[in-house]
């Protein structure tokens, strides 16, 4: 209600059904644009497309405390760092190797 007022006061009665009628232009536009990626989704993923879970991809359903404690609970090992390899050390005055394919 109080967007429609400013609405109303700063674009003027005048002006207001035509900004109106761009607004309703573009949430149809929206819509449609919406309608034909599902559609485009639909065709390109065949009988697929029916067993995706919508549920599980929104976003709405993101909840970081939960991924996490998942994670934490993960009858996985976790991966253990390995020590780098000790390097070769070379005799005094040897030169080192050179690939001459990699340079």
């Amino acid at each position: 209600m109080i967007i429609a007022v400013i609405a109303i006061l700063l674009i003027g009665p005048n002006r207001l059904p035509r900004y109106a009628a761009q607004l309703g232009q573009w949430a149809r536009n929206l819509r449609n644009m919406a309608n034909n990626a599902q559609e485009k989704m639909r065709e390109e993923l065949g009988p697929e497309f029916e067993d995706v879970d919508w549920h599980k991809l929104d976003p709405r359903q993101y909840d970081p405390r939960r991924i996490i404690r998942d994670a934490l609970l993960d009858d996985e090992p976790a991966p253990t760092l390995s020590r780098p390899a000790k390097t070769a050390r070379l005799d005094e005055g040897a030169l080192p190797p050179y690939d001459t394919e990699a340079t």
